[in-house]
């Protein structure tokens, strides 16, 4: 690109501040309306809350911010690699959504959408997309590499479906062609793919896998949504806890995602959940407990009681089992169930009621749950003293949060 042409785009900065959503939910509605086969493909409960047409808008502002040297952006595009790999998104999509992104530019800017403008912003884009191409073109390739690799879609049985608390349902799963499983880095998730007959849609949703590598099988834990009508939040997981059963088969994208327990760290773990955010946790501390690490693990999770908090038996036999692991858990309606319960605290998880010992500055800490709930984690480790170099998260669904 020249300079001019940068210029343009970085034009576009403060237009992409104040409208970017607007440009985004234009080009979704313009892409799905043009080409309604990528309905398959795009989680559409994301499209309808939102979430996907913010992301999006955020990564299109922090592109033109940064076009003068896009390499800065790495991390990003290596996030939204793994995000498509696990969707299966080609290079072939690529032109696709660029025909349908260049002309939302020029409807929702009207005149001002120059020919310059829309010139400069083709060639932004193909340079985007190269990168983009090439990221995700390394990580299929790290993907067939390894034995019981693959790329696309791949169905697995059922094994075994198996109920961890009132809201919480575990899926064991295994290949159909009877192949080797692929390893998968703790902390990493599946994209599981199903028809949905109300929608005539087949929908992906991604999932974390809860157990350890085991080179048997892949056990995703899925919560049931109590708010999925008429929304499309929550249908895919209802769906797997009404109609999938033992024997039924799904079909998987191989493991993907950067969030992942960083093996060669010999660093104390702190572990924190909310809710079903234990999930890419519980593969970690588990591969963690298999390992020869002594390494003290702190475990905090939590829920509303008892009733929905899955696992709490195997991490009682764990913590029991190893001395150099210790839970802490937070019930939010304790009181409702006739007040306290052993090492279990009230209400939400607050890291200032823990024994000081906990917080050491020379852990590394892992946060997973609702966005609400890894910020509140986030600053409250940053208030007692916590680098953010030492603190990884994750957020489910498109990323929404820059800490």
């Amino acid at each position: 690109m020249t300079t001019e042409e940068k210029e343009l785009v970085k034009a576009t900065v403060p237009v992409l501040k104040t409208n970017g959503v607007q440009l985004t939910t234009h080009f979704y509605q313009r892409m799905f309306r043009y080409n309604p086969e990528l309905k398959h493909t795009f989680n559409q409960g994301n499209q309808q809350n939102g979430r996907q047409q913010m992301a999006l808008a955020m990564a299109v502002l922090a592109y033109a911010e940064h076009i003068d040297d896009p390499s800065v952006l790495l991390p990003v595009l290596n996030h939204i690699g793994h995000k498509h790999v696990s969707l299966s998104i080609r290079p072939e999509h690529y032109a696709i959504v660029g025909r349908h992104l260049l002309a939302s530019i020029g409807e929702v800017l009207g005149e001002a959408a120059t020919p310059e403008l829309l010139q400069a912003w083709a060639k932004a884009y193909q340079q985007l997309s190269k990168l983009m191409a090439g990221v995700e073109a390394d990580l299929y390739e790290q993907n067939v590499a390894q034995e019981g690799g693959w790329t696309g879609w791949r169905p697995f049985r059922i094994e075994i479906k198996q109920a961890e608390s009132s809201e919480i349902t575990s899926f064991y799963l295994v290949p159909v062609d009877g192949g080797p499983v692929a390893p998968h880095r703790p902390g990493q998730f599946l994209s599981v793919r199903v028809f949905l007959p109300q929608l005539q849609l087949l929908q992906p949703r991604q999932y974390s896998i809860s157990s350890a590598p085991n080179q048997r099988y892949y056990r995703i834990s899925v919560k049931r949504e109590t708010n999925a009508i008429p929304s499309f939040n929550g249908m895919i997981s209802n769906y797997l806890h009404d109609h999938i059963q033992e024997g039924d088969t799904l079909d998987l994208s191989a493991p993907a995602g950067e969030f992942t327990l960083e093996l060669s760290d010999s660093r104390p773990s702190v572990f924190i959940s909310g809710g079903v955010g234990q999930t890419p946790l519980l593969s970690m501390l588990e591969h963690l407990l298999n390992s020869s690490s002594e390494q003290p693990i702190h475990w905090i999770h939590g829920c509303r009681h008892a009733g929905v908090h899955a696992f709490k038996d195997v991490l009682a036999e764990w913590e029991a089992a190893y001395p150099h692991l210790h839970t802490h858990l937070f019930y939010s309606q304790l009181p409702e169930l006739g007040g306290s319960q052993a090492g279990v605290q009230a209400g939400i998880v607050d890291i200032s009621q823990l024994p000081p010992y906990v917080l050491n500055p020379e852990a590394i800490y892992y946060v997973c749950g609702p966005s609400g709930f890894i910020t509140k984690q986030f600053r409250d480790l940053q208030a007692a003293g916590i680098p953010a170099s030492s603190i990884r998260f994750e957020e489910f669904g498109p990323q929404s949060l820059a800490l």
